[in-house]
Parts: structure tokens; sequence; C-alpha cells
């Protein structure tokens, strides 16, 4: 699956949305490692992140070979600033038409629009691929990615009281959400 695609963020930056590849693989792996020690809502730690730069690129080249599934990097002059994609939940038949939703984006870029611009161009990723089933998990607590979450059309259909276990703060509560396509 191939994406590409320039927006304007809500301060007047230009950004853009496109397939992350093999040549992203340092600064994909650098973003990610960055976005989880940033905020406590992202599902591991960078310390559990042992992805060496080959298996990155692999991958990514993985990514781009396959029609189901992709990962979108977001850029700013250039600079890999946050990552979404979609990944089959499974193989079988039983669980083909679903797809996980994540995201990760620079804590230095929050609250620009990124996040919902690439939530979107996941949403249309999915249609594309055929998928009927987008599914998301999100902390209780993070609040303003929830409210995104549905104002994309994202709703609720389960709760987790104990679904991470923080270094930080304990427990947290993971809302399950998901949006039929």
């Amino acid at each position: 699956m191939n994406y590409k695609k320039s927006i304007i963020l809500k301060d007047g930056t230009e950004c853009c949305l496109r397939n992350a590849t093999c040549k992203d693989a340092e600064a994909i792996l650098e973003n990610f490692n960055l976005t989880h020690r940033q905020t406590d809502y992202l599902l591991s730690y960078p310390d559990e992140s042992n992805f060496s730069l080959e298996q990155e690129i692999e991958f990514l080249n993985d990514k781009n070979d396959n029609p189901k599934e992709i990962l979108i990097a977001a850029l700013i002059e250039g600079k890999v600033v946050g990552t979404a994609g979609i990944e089959a939940v499974g193989k079988n038949y039983k669980v083909l038409h679903r797809v996980s939703f994540g995201i990760g984006i620079d804590k230095a870029y929050w609250g620009l629009g990124i996040g919902k611009q690439l939530t979107i161009t996941c949403i249309e990723c999915a249609r594309e691929a055929g998928h009927t089933q987008l599914e998301l998990e999100v902390v209780l607590e993070n609040t303003h990615a929830m409210s995104m979450y549905k104002k994309t059309g994202f709703i609720e259909y389960g709760r987790n009281p104990r679904g991470f276990n923080s270094r930080i703060s304990g427990f947290q509560e993971l809302i399950y959400m998901l949006l039929e396509l």
C-alpha cells in the first residue's frame, strides 16, 4: 500500500505524510525511542525495544510489500516527528477483517493536528485495504487522545482496569475502541 500527502498544520507548517521506507529506518527507530520516553501511555519503554537497524529495515520493507498494512511517517522539513500504522490482528480467516492501530508523535509536535491527520490517514488506508474493523487501546488518563479518537468515529467497546502496569504510576486502565469501516 502506498500513501503520500502534504498537509498544513495548525501553526501553518507543512507536514508530509507518507509510507515509511527502509531509508527512514534509523529516523523511525530514533522517533520510536523518543516517543516512548516522552509519555507513559504507549505499550513499551525504550529499554524494551531491541530492534536493530537491520531488523527495522526488514520491518519497513515487509510493511511496504504488504497490501493490507502500512506504517506512515509524519515529516516536517525532512525530520520524522511521528508515525502511525495499521497491522493485522491475525492471519486466520476469522480475523482477517480486523486491524489494530498504533500511533506515536514527538511531544514537541503535540497539538498541531498531526495525530488527527495520521489517524484519518490510517482509517483511509484500512478502508482501501478492505478491512472492516479498526481497533485500538488507549490509557484512560489519555483524555486528549480518547477525545480525538471519538471525533474520528471510534467507539468504546470495553475496558481492562489493569491493562498496563506502569513503572511510574502502577496499573493503568485501558479503553478498547473500534471503528467499523
